[in-house]
Parts: C-alpha cells; structure tokens; sequence
C-alpha cells in the first residue's frame, strides 16, 4: 500500500492516535450517559412507589354540607394539620369529624 504524497508515517501514526483518542472520550461520555439514565430511571421508580402511596381522597355533596374522606395506608405525620389548614383556607366549617392515625390515616369529616 502507498503513502499519500506528503504524509509520513509518523504524520498517520498521530491522526490514528487522535482518533482512537476522540473514540475513547466518546466511549466515556456515552457511558456516563447510560449511568445517568439508570439513575433516573430509579428516581422515576421511587417516585412513582411514593405517588402511589399519596392519600386517597373523596368528596361527597350532601343535602346540607359536604362529606371529605381521606385514607392512607401508611400514617402520614403532619397530615391531619395539612388537612385541617385546607379546610380552614375554603371556609368550610367542619360539624363532625373522625380521624384515626393508628398505622393508617383515616379521616372523615362532614363540613359546611
């Protein structure tokens, strides 16, 4: 095989070596990609095991007031005071509540 004029053998030597260099750091970087990836993708996974552990709530219209439902499978601290503030923030003005915190938050509360 010949040489191109005006290339020398250590003039290829140097493009080779520039090239397997730009190979690797691509190499590199696709990988630390691929981490990231995974990374994200367990964030997503946790996130979503978290979201589906949220409080379930429901809200009934009665003839004179309305009927607030709120279950959790797992005890959420704070949870009753949140509750509470919400409440207090749409003025509605609660007659007769049930909570329990015991393992579980269950709440029932019919307000005007």
């Amino acid at each position: 095989m010949s040489k191109p004029a005006g290339f020398s053998s250590d003039c290829l030597a140097q493009e080779y070596k520039e090239d397997t260099s730009i190979i690797i750091d691509a190499s590199k970087y696709i990988e630390g990609l691929k981490q990231k990836i995974d990374m994200l993708n367990q964030d997503i996974a946790r996130s979503s095991s978290y979201q589906n552990s949220w409080p379930m709530v429901t809200v009934e219209t009665l003839e004179k007031g309305i009927q607030v439902n709120v279950y959790s499978e797992r005890s959420c601290p704070g949870l009753l005071v949140f509750v509470l503030k919400v409440f207090e923030e749409l003025s509605l003005n609660v007659l007769e509540a049930r909570v329990s915190c015991t393992g579980s938050f269950q709440l029932e509360a019919l307000g005007v």
